[in-house]
């Protein structure tokens, strides 16, 4: 909901001169809605303009509508060369450059084959907690992220949300965590 993706972006508080990722990107609601923040109330140089337009905004998505809407919608938010990919943000294995800020709604309730999980510490098949390492792994040292995650995630004995959260609360500077009503996700 557009609500919540502006709260977030709101607590990140991106700034002009930072990258902004979404390894998840759909429809770059998070990038569209950082790059209006960023713009709000401002007048931005020709330089800090050419700085939103070429070297902020970083996203990728595996599905080709949501990628083609992706694409649009920030064209349409005024960021007329997104950089964003049509790829498997999971299946990648290179090193990629480390972000100042992570914001996402990765898919959950994915599962992903043996060959990707592999490239994961923490073992799982979700989605959604492969993305949450990823993320992890992508931000510079003293970024900030903002993500959406099942609430299941915060109960879960699994091994994986077990992992995971010792993760969050012994290497990352864990903020909040806000627990959304039921019915916030239309369709959940």
């Amino acid at each position: 909901p557009r609500p919540l993706i502006k709260s977030i972006v709101k607590v990140i508080n991106p700034q002009v001169g930072e990258s902004i990722y979404d390894g998840a990107a759909g429809s770059a609601g998070f990038l569209c809605e950082a790059s209006d923040w960023m713009r709000q109330g401002k007048v931005l140089s020709a330089a800090e303009q050419r700085i939103l337009q070429k070297s902020t905004f970083y996203g990728k998505e595996k599905k080709s509508l949501a990628y083609v809407i992706g694409i649009m919608n920030m064209i349409l938010h005024g960021v007329e060369a997104p950089n964003i990919l049509h790829s498997n943000t999971l299946a990648e294995t290179q090193e990629q450059d480390q972000m100042d800020v992570v914001l996402a709604n990765p898919p959950f309730g994915g599962k992903e084959r043996a060959e990707i999980q592999k490239h994961f510490p923490i073992k799982t098949s979700e989605t959604a907690y492969l993305f949450l390492q990823h993320f992890i792994k992508i931000l510079k040292s003293g970024g900030r992220c903002g993500v959406v995650i099942k609430n299941t995630f915060l109960s879960n004995t699994n091994h994986a949300s077990v992992a995971l959260r010792k993760q969050l609360l012994e290497e990352c500077n864990l903020f909040a965590v806000l627990d959304l009503p039921g019915g916030a996700f239309i369709g959940t």
